[in-house]
Parts: structure tokens; sequence; C-alpha cells
């Protein structure tokens, strides 16, 4: 059994229950945590309907969020979420805004131990998201 999360027409995921249920807890707790809703309609007769526009903020503030966390236990939670989200996001065809996760107007970092070359880390760190990205959009089905 599976379920399926459409943009319109178009689905771009179709987990298993198992999954889904586990995937719609932790959209229940990134809400909670950034204050925004995610977009993501609640499952009827096993389908959700994105709203892209709502999802792309929520991606947007989900991303910088995790930049700005220096919490390692916090960052290895949330790292999964974050990437289940950013492959969602790019079947939707959604831009993100890599820029704003990295910026000094949403917090920027905190307690960098060592200094690095102007935008090394961000790329770094966004070149090491997209590549878990790619990996894991191989296993989620459409």
């Amino acid at each position: 059994m599976s379920q399926y999360y459409d943009i319109g027409d178009e689905t771009v995921w179709n987990p298993s229950n198992g999954a889904s249920r586990l995937f719609m807890s932790q959209v229940s707790v990134y809400q909670t945590e950034l204050g925004l809703r995610s977009g993501i309609g609640p499952m009827q007769a096993d389908e959700c309907q994105i709203d892209p526009v709502v999802f792309k903020e929520f991606v947007d503030a989900l991303l910088a969020w995790h930049r700005r966390t220096t919490h390692d236990v916090m960052a290895a939670l949330s790292e999964g979420f974050v990437v289940t989200m950013l492959v969602l996001a790019e079947r939707a065809g959604i831009e993100v805004n890599w820029q704003s996760a990295g910026s000094a107007e949403d917090g920027g970092l905190k307690d960098v131990q060592v200094p690095a070359a102007p935008g090394s880390a961000e790329a770094a760190w966004m070149a090491a998201l997209q590549h878990k990205a790619r990996e894991l959009g191989r296993f989620m089905a459409a």
C-alpha cells in the first residue's frame, strides 16, 4: 500500500504507508519548530495535495533554520527531513533559496570554529545536501 503526494495532477512522491506516516509526523514537528505551515495538506484517501507557494516558503525557512543549527544532534536529526524536502522541492520544480540559508540577515552562522575562505563553508554545506538529495531521490518513488 502507498500514498500519493501531488502538486496539481503530478505525483511528486509515492511512499509506503509507513514512510508516509513517519514523514507526516516530521512535517508536524517542523511546522511547530518553524512556526509556519508546510503547504502539505492532509492525507485523504491516500492522497495529499501540496500547495507549491506555501511549500516553497516552508522549505526556504527550513533550509535557513538547518543552516543556522550549530547543535550537532539537532543537525543530525533534521538532516534527513531537510534532504527529503529538497527532493520534493526539486520534483515540484521549486527553486529553493540557498542564499538566504547562509546569510547574516537570517541570523547567520553562530560559533564558527575556524576561519574559512568566504563562501567555502556555505558552498560545501550546500553541495553536501544537494548530493544527499540526489542519492535519496533515487529511492523515493514518484
